[in-house]
């Protein structure tokens, strides 16, 4: 088990005043079987007109909150304490489904949110043939498997050559991109074969050898979970199931749905924007 402070700054600054906004924040971290979230704060700079919050489809936290100030700048600091305790069991083969188990039109019902395609996990042709390819002869379980090893040897982790915009096939024609797009490939591959996949936000303590009490830089995070008959984690961009240095925030078909903060304005010019994610280990 893990006890994390986690703390998310954003700062939007703009050339030109802004006189109105309306934002949605999705960057409080959940409660769920994996990990307790103690406390969580969300303050925002300058102060808000309206602030209320929701729990939107997926179960994710969001903070709504509109400003009718004019301002030059926008900061929102969420911090949380959260304790997790997230591993990956292993499973009996009887406790998981085969192929034919997986097609059967209750699982499609059931799963109907994770197994269809979304805009950002399209896979195209190439993807998708060469995970059909990699399902021969193997279990939905093995399959899962050698796909992830199969696009650790594809894909390389590299920041600033794709966007937001870009989708599974686009990533995959790349070969490379930040973990957003690593996790929509992956998603994109196994909803290809039949497996239900959703897209998992949030952030990543990134040293375990960092002391208690130490603050480092974090990040903030994307990975996927999976399901054949059990649902299960996996990170790829550090080729592992996720763990305890892992803080979930939202659940979804892709980016999209898990969006930490997004909003309407007017005004505004040119925007800069600023990130940083700071975690300290508590215990």
């Amino acid at each position: 088990m893990a006890r994390l402070y986690v703390e998310h700054v954003t700062t939007y600054r703009y050339d030109e005043p802004v006189t109105v906004s309306y934002n949605e924040a999705r960057m409080t971290p959940q409660t769920d079987a994996a990990q307790v979230v103690l406390d969580t704060e969300l303050r925002i700079r300058p102060h808000a007109t309206t602030d209320s919050f929701y729990r939107d489809y997926w179960g994710t936290k969001v903070h709504v909150f509109d400003l009718h100030t004019p301002h030059d700048e926008l900061t929102i600091t969420a911090s949380a304490t959260v304790e997790v305790h997230r591993t990956e069991k292993q499973h009996e083969a009887e406790d998981l489904l085969d192929w034919h188990e997986l097609s059967e039109s209750e699982i499609f019902e059931d799963f109907s949110d994770y197994l269809p395609q979304s805009r950002l996990s399209e896979p195209g042709d190439e993807l998708s043939q060469a995970a059909a390819e990699l399902a021969r002869g193997k279990t939905p379980h093995q399959t899962a498997h050698a796909v992830f090893s199969w696009l650790r040897q594809q894909m390389e982790y590299q920041p600033g050559t794709t966007g937001v915009h870009y989708n599974a096939a686009a990533s995959f024609a790349e070969r490379r991109g930040v973990c957003q797009d690593l996790s929509h490939v992956a998603i994109g591959a196994l909803r290809s074969l039949g497996l239900p996949a959703r897209y998992v936000s949030g952030y990543i303590h990134p040293n375990p050898e960092a002391g208690i009490g130490a603050a480092v830089e974090g990040q903030s995070h994307a990975w996927l979970e999976w399901w054949d008959g059990r649902w299960h984690t996996w990170d790829p961009t550090n080729h592992q199931p996720a763990g305890e240095y892992h803080i979930l925030v939202g659940r979804g078909r892709d980016y999209h749905d898990v969006t930490p903060f997004k909003g309407i304005l007017s005004g505004g010019g040119t925007t800069e924007l600023d990130v940083e994610v700071t975690i300290t280990r508590h215990a």
